[in-house]
C-alpha cells in the first residue's frame, strides 16, 4: 500500500493566548457602567500593584474634572471608578503619562 502522509487540522482555540499566562501581557481593562438615567461610571483595572493609586485618582480627577475613588475587589484586586464617561480620557492619560503602552489598552462598553 501507498503511505499518505495526510496533516489533520488542528482545532483553533482563541483563548489559547489568554490560557498561556507566561508569555500573556497586563492588560488595563476601562469600562463604562450605566447607573440610573443618563449617569454612568468608569472603571479602570489590570494597573501594576507597584503604582499608587491614590495618586493616579487624584491626577485622573484633576484633569477631567470628575470625582472618584478606588475600590479593593476580592477578585479583581484595586479597581479605580471614575464618574461619567472617561473612557478615552484615561486611556490618552494613561498612554501619555507612560504608564501602560497603547497595546496594552482594553477599552469595553457601548
Amino acid at each position: 500500500m501507498v503511505d499518505l502522509d495526510i496533516q489533520i487540522p488542528a482545532a483553533f482555540d482563541p483563548f489559547a493566548e489568554a490560557k498561556d499566562s507566561g508569555t500573556a501581557k497586563e492588560n488595563v481593562h476601562i469600562r463604562i457602567q450605566q447607573r440610573n438615567g443618563k449617569k454612568s461610571l468608569t472603571t479602570v483595572q489590570g494597573l501594576r500593584k507597584e503604582f499608587s493609586y491614590e495618586k493616579i485618582l487624584k491626577d485622573l480627577k484633576k484633569e477631567f474634572c470628575c470625582n472618584g475613588n478606588v475600590v479593593q475587589d476580592k477578585e479583581l484586586g484595586k479597581v479605580i471608578q471614575l464618574q461619567g464617561d472617561q473612557r478615552k480620557n484615561v486611556s490618552h492619560f494613561l498612554i501619555t503619562a507612560g504608564l501602560v503602552k497603547k497595546d496594552q489598552i482594553k477599552i469595553h462598553g457601548f
